[in-house]
């Protein structure tokens, strides 16, 4: 964890993508929180489970309408089926959001940079209609060009 933290400050990218086992995860089993790793996300995470469980559906919507990861993307995203709860830290931007908590948080530390997106990237949290979404390609081609820099 701290070869991870040393190369975003060094000028490297993280994106770290929620699910059980990401930030703290089911039963705060995940353990990411007060790592070297939490040093170099722009969130704070919640002692315990953080789980936020929503299969009746949540839109996410862009929060940060000039942000890069979210360019040329419409404001409101189809709905995801759950996500990590996590606060945006002071410096960080809340690009987009679903229901009142961050969905996608962008920061920078040292030379680099990192993403926190707090739902999954595949299907179980991110239904078919999310991973299907004509938008889906190119949030995660901007989420991974954002972080990486270019």
């Amino acid at each position: 964890l701290e070869a991870i933290r040393d190369y975003v400050l060094g000028g490297g990218g993280l994106v770290m993508v929620g699910g059980y086992m990401t930030f703290q995860g089911i039963d705060a089993k995940a353990r990411y929180r007060d790592t070297e790793v939490a040093e170099v996300l722009g969130v704070e995470m919640e002692a315990g489970d953080d789980r936020a469980e929503r299969p009746q559906g949540a839109k996410p919507r862009v929060a940060a309408a000039s942000h890069p990861i979210v360019a040329g993307l419409e404001a409101e995203w189809p709905a995801l089926l759950g996500y990590n709860r996590f606060a945006a830290r002071q410096k960080a931007t809340v690009v987009a959001t679903v229901g009142n908590d961050p969905l996608i948080v962008a920061a920078e530390f040292g030379k680099g940079r990192s993403v926190a997106f707090a739902s999954d990237c595949g299907p179980h949290w991110a239904p078919p209609a999310f991973v299907d979404w004509p938008g889906y390609t190119t949030l995660w081609r901007q989420i991974v060009g954002w972080a990486a820099g270019v």
